[in-house]
């Protein structure tokens, strides 16, 4: 490899860390909204109305720029993305935390870089080296055994909820990432969410509230967030950096979705934060920075 083509690499590597580390920020506050919305929301009309708000953003994007419709052969990856992301994930999570606290689901989603890794493997092509998956399981091992000491009895179902969820979700963004080598990062979640639009707008209007004007303004700010920038900007950002920087590589960032989750936690929602999850997230770090150093 030529001096020139090695610096634009290392160059397109550092863009994918930074767009990932945006999108992972962006993603953070999704389970403290999700989790003031369902106090009043139904989680199918909270999951629905969100997917439809962001369907029509995306709808109205993707007429404004001409994008050409998807190839036949797109389309397996497109339902697949919208399988993981735009219904699965959103819907789990929200009936979740019916049962859990905000803190303790976003904990779990130290899960979320393996599962990606994995389905990056069985759907991408990546192989990275066998020190990074040691790095991976390591940090993935430490957020989930935080998790799990922390877990009680009654929070069971809410637990198996969150880790279908997690599987859906890293699905969806291995996929994703896949396809956005061809499509185009906003492409690909902007023409996920219009595949669904249809039986999201007809989904949305069959849960709605009987009355919407006991609904407090936190509720609609909450289902605002989640539907434009957890469902639409997040994954923009995301799509890119996994692309550019390698899925399986970029996708370990999402260790430290959980401490910027947690961080938003107990500033919305006055969740307390047991003050090993700093130790915790010291180790995560030196796990994240590991899975880089040793990726390729």
């Amino acid at each position: 490899m030529s001096h020139s083509n090695k610096h634009v690499t290392q160059k397109t590597a550092l863009s994918g860390w930074v767009n990932g580390l945006v999108g992972v920020i962006i993603f953070s506050g999704s389970l403290p909204a999700t989790k003031l919305a369902v106090k009043e929301l139904n989680p199918f009309f909270l999951t629905f109305s969100r997917a439809s708000i962001a369907g029509l953003l995306g709808l109205f994007i993707l007429l404004i720029f001409r994008e050409k419709i998807p190839q036949k052969r797109q389309l397996l990856s497109l339902i697949i993305v919208a399988i993981g992301v735009v219904i699965g994930f959103p819907l789990l999570t929200a009936l979740a935390l019916q049962y859990v606290s905000s803190s303790h689901s976003i904990v779990f989603l130290g899960l979320l870089p393996l599962v990606t890794a994995i389905f990056a493997v069985l759907r991408g092509g990546e192989y990275p080296k066998p020190v990074f998956w040691l790095f991976s399981i390591i940090g993935s091992s430490l957020v989930a055994g935080y998790a799990l000491s922390k877990g009680t009895a009654t929070a069971s179902i809410g637990d198996l909820l969150i880790v279908l969820a997690v599987i859906l979700c890293g699905m969806g963004y291995a996929e994703g990432a896949k396809l956005t080598k061809s499509l185009g990062g906003w492409q690909v979640i902007c023409w996920s969410l219009v595949i669904s639009l249809p039986l999201m707008l007809c989904a949305t209007y069959l849960t709605k509230p009987i009355t919407l004007s006991e609904i407090h303004s936190i509720s609609w700010l909450s289902l605002g967030y989640v539907s434009i920038f957890s469902m639409l900007v997040g994954f923009i950002f995301w799509y890119k950096g996994l692309a550019q920087g390698g899925t399986a590589v970029v996708g370990q960032l999402q260790l430290l979705q959980p401490f910027f989750g947690l961080a938003l936690s107990a500033f919305l929602l006055d969740e307390k934060i047991d003050p090993a999850i700093i130790m915790v997230t010291g180790l995560v770090i030196l796990c994240v920075y590991g899975s880089k150093r040793f990726s390729k």
